[in-house]
């Protein structure tokens, strides 16, 4: 018997089940992009690879140690597995003592991972999401493709006989599908937490008070943890109550001195450099520039970069370099960390120093840095100019050395080169090493260096026409102490204003941050002006 419905009602009957057979491929697609999502990344001091899970459960493998495992914050069943990749198979033949001593040298990445995980939790989580649904699309490709390849070799005579036989049972069949298709989505494990048998493990006590609350340790794992992990915990305390102190005392500091800017100038008293005299120049329309440098992976100092950058209302924050400890993999927390400390709307420029790597710069590049390379870039109004170290130096692995085809000398004068061609002028030139602007300088080709590198201040002095400035570390870097935890040196930062009408610095403030959590901010002292007569003195590098 023939359809006695128009072609238009038969059309319109017909799309309905297209659709949903696409939906129920988009969520077989979408489960199976989910659910198979994995990523490389790191873990404290370690690499690790992450992957989801549906067992609602957070569990890092640590190999032959053990587990420890989190209930999953993650929706629905899903978890993940975080299996560390170096740890090891030997550690088994140890006894718990020197277990312990094998890892403790460990102790201080751990802590300054945990000082810090939020950078390195939205790194894996958005990784995680690009895989999810870069292997989502591929799913869904496959599976349309599939089911028009399947049409294809049917043909279209074999198709209309098989889509008659089905006709009656269509709707049966698609709805079937779909349902199928939505609770395997949904139901991406037997049984979550709730319905799971009570665990047989006990949970950590050493956790108790953190984030990791709760959480259930396996294997040799537990006994190191009881020892190491308070360790590392009860560091993490101490580490976390000093910053707190110290971020609170800048904010004092730092308002204190913004009451006293505001009632006047100041005199300066102590025979150093002049308070800033800025009755000439437009002051609404100056840029505000903040400098740290020598960063060496202390992420406990990046909420107090945040406080200077917002309470200066800075429009530019410098990096002059050495952000990491060893330009490994497992700091690109650290280079997040700092990225994310700098306000939105706020530009962040870097000259990567000889104790960053091409890959810790690149995770910066990617974090919202702009990493200079050798040519000239407009951040802020200012035209900057700068390159990465041509040393490397990796603690452990033999020093210092030269990390490629070119010397010091020969990028001084490339740069030398590049900044006295420049038509349009260099007004700045942010540099690692002081050394290797001696010959822009030489050459007056920039009106005023930046650099770090010798964690000790120097300037800003006079070299022929040129100011050159030398920031201290602002991690309190001290030779032969380690950079986490409480400062063991004083960490500096320097808040410059800048004249974009005269293209020249007019004065500079100095953020210091004392190892008994103090902090001071000087007056705003005057940028020495330049040209000058002459040199200075020798370089102090």
């Amino acid at each position: 018997m023939s359809d006695p419905s128009s072609p238009e009602e038969r059309a319109e009957r017909r799309w309905w089940p297209r659709v949903l057979l696409l939906v129920a491929a988009a969520l077989v697609a979408l489960t199976f992009g989910i659910t198979t999502a994995s990523v490389e990344s790191s873990l404290g001091p370690h690499e690790a690879r992450y992957d989801v899970t549906t067992d609602d459960t957070v569990t890092i493998d640590l190999g032959p140690l053990g587990t420890l495992q989190i209930d999953s914050p993650l929706p629905l069943t899903l978890g993940v597995r975080v299996t560390v990749q170096e740890i090891p198979a030997s550690v088994t033949e140890l006894d718990q003592a020197r277990t312990l001593d094998a890892l403790s040298g460990d102790l201080q990445s751990y802590l300054q991972f945990f000082s810090g995980p939020e950078a390195t939790i939205q790194d894996v989580a958005r990784a995680l999401a690009v895989d999810a649904l870069t292997r989502t699309a591929l799913a869904l490709a496959v599976l349309v493709g599939g089911w028009y390849l399947v049409r294809f070799l049917v043909g279209a005579a074999r198709r209309a006989e098989l889509y008659d036989r089905v006709r009656p049972h269509l709707r049966s069949v698609v709805v079937g599908v779909v349902v199928v298709a939505l609770v395997g989505t949904v139901l991406t494990s037997s049984l979550g937490r709730r319905d799971r048998p009570s665990e047989s493990q006990q949970a950590s006590s050493v956790f108790d008070g953190t984030p990791l609350e709760g959480a259930r340790v396996t294997g040799r794992l537990g006994g190191v943890i009881d020892t190491y992990g308070g360790q590392v915990v009860a560091e993490l305390r101490k580490s976390e109550k000093f910053y707190a102190e110290a971020n609170a005392s800048l904010q004092v500091a730092w308002d204190e001195r913004q009451a006293l800017l505001t009632a006047g100038p100041e005199p300066s008293g102590t025979g150093g450099p002049t308070p800033s005299a800025t009755t000439l120049v437009d002051e609404a329309n100056l840029v505000t520039v903040v400098v740290v440098s020598d960063l060496h992976c202390n992420v406990g100092m990046a909420p107090l970069i945040r406080t200077v950058v917002e309470g200066s209302d800075a429009d530019l924050v410098l990096d002059a370099g050495d952000t990491t400890i060893n330009g490994t993999s497992v700091e690109q927390y650290c280079v997040t960390t700092f990225a994310r400390a700098v306000p939105d709307g706020v530009e962040l420029v870097t000259s990567p120093g000889n104790h960053d790597s091409a890959e810790t710069t690149r995770n910066y590049a990617r974090a919202g840095a702009t990493v200079l390379d050798g040519s000239v870039v407009e951040a802020g109004g200012l035209r900057i100019l700068g390159d990465g170290d041509p040393n490397e130096t990796r603690v452990g692995a033999g020093g210092t050395a030269q990390a490629g085809s070119e010397s010091a000398a020969e990028e001084g004068e490339r740069l030398a080169e590049v900044a006295c061609d420049d038509a349009d002028g260099v007004d700045l030139l942010l540099i690692h090493t002081p050394s290797i602007g001696q010959q822009a300088l030489d050459d007056g080709c920039v009106p005023a260096q930046i650099s770090g590198h010798l964690h000790r201040r120097y300037g800003p002095e006079r070299v022929d026409r040129s100011v050159r400035y030398i920031s201290s570390s602002t991690s309190g870097a001290t030779l032969g102490q380690p950079t986490v935890g409480p400062l063991n040196g004083v960490a500096e930062m320097t808040v410059l204003r800048w004249d974009p009408k005269r293209r020249l610095f007019v004065d500079y403030q100095l953020v210091q941050v004392r190892p008994d959590a103090t902090a001071t901010v000087s007056p705003r002292l005057q940028w020495p002006a330049a040209p000058a007569p002459a040199a200075v003195g020798p370089s102090p590098v």
